[in-house]
């Protein structure tokens, strides 16, 4: 289990306007030994936790750290336009020395999809579009691509990745759909409150498209409220441990997802900002001695 990487999500329900809060915990987290922080893709408020942009945001947290990498869980690609995504996501790339791990998604929210004046039933090919144009973008300069929204014609982008090819892009979804786009498109698969059974399937199925399906890692967000800190909001799917969560709980899931395939396993604590930090420092002293 040793292989397991462990990463925190900066998404709990911070008080309005406190990127400070998050930025902080992301301090903790490299502090304490885990791989990666991750944050998620809001434009509308949510009630859910931090509605902040991911790539704004982990610029900040960039800055303040210098070895935690920096995870999107998830970009909604379709909100942005692709050669502005692609410039945006090469300058994170640079800032951060090269730490960011781009998770990507075709998102969801209809309030959301009207609000940028993107039609929802067009999320799927936008997705495509733009992310092929974006690999295209990272890796050529001066780079074409020929798309349904987006046309290069000998175009360079304004900031290089410092990334070979860009950052690694792990994209999210348990559709057909979404694993060819794994394929096609990534570097990884990202899922959401998955168990060792669902791990194993999407390996599987991965590997039925892809003969080199090995080279893909296969990842994941999980739900926790570690022991004696209140929940403040109800996760959804599946939470680690389950009700009468404990270390040896939550060590025994992670280990039986890690032996399944996942490589990385994002915490998302479903506590208040301030409680982020204890719950953080929890798994640190009691999990993690525990996974090797």
């Amino acid at each position: 289990m040793s292989g397991l990487r462990l990463g925190v999500s900066l998404q709990p329900r911070w008080p309005a306007g406190d990127g400070r809060g998050a930025v902080r915990a992301a301090g903790v987290a490299e502090r304490l030994g885990f791989d990666h922080v991750a944050v998620g893709n809001r434009v509308l408020e949510s009630g859910f936790g931090l509605d902040a942009d991911p790539l704004v945001l982990l610029a900040a947290v960039a800055g303040a750290t210098s070895r935690v990498r920096l995870l999107t869980s998830v970009l909604v690609v379709p909100y942005y336009r692709a050669v502005v995504m692609a410039n945006q996501v090469a300058t994170l790339d640079v800032v951060s020395g090269g730490r960011l791990i781009l998770g990507v998604g075709t998102g969801w929210n209809p309030a959301e999809f009207t609000a940028v004046g993107v039609p929802a039933g067009e999320r799927g090919v936008r997705t495509d579009d733009h992310l092929g144009a974006a690999r295209a973008l990272w890796a050529s300069r001066p780079a074409e691509f020929e798309g349904r929204f987006t046309q290069l014609r000998g175009a360079r982008l304004g900031v290089a990745p410092v990334s070979a090819g860009g950052p690694p892009v792990w994209v999210g979804g348990h559709s057909a759909a979404a694993l060819r786009r794994v394929v096609r498109y990534g570097d990884g698969w990202y899922g959401t409150g998955v168990d060792a059974a669902e791990v194993a399937g999407v390996r599987r199925r991965l590997g039925e498209l892809a003969e080199d399906a090995e080279r893909f890692a296969v990842a994941a967000a999980v739900f926790l409220t570690p022991p004696g800190v209140e929940a403040v909001v109800e996760a959804p799917g599946r939470p680690l441990g389950g009700a009468r969560v404990s270390a040896g709980s939550v060590v025994h899931e992670l280990g039986e997802l890690a032996e399944a395939g996942l490589s990385d396993c994002t915490l998302w604590f479903p506590v208040a900002g301030e409680q982020v930090e204890r719950a953080t420092e929890w798994v640190a002293a009691e999990v993690m001695p525990q996974l090797g």
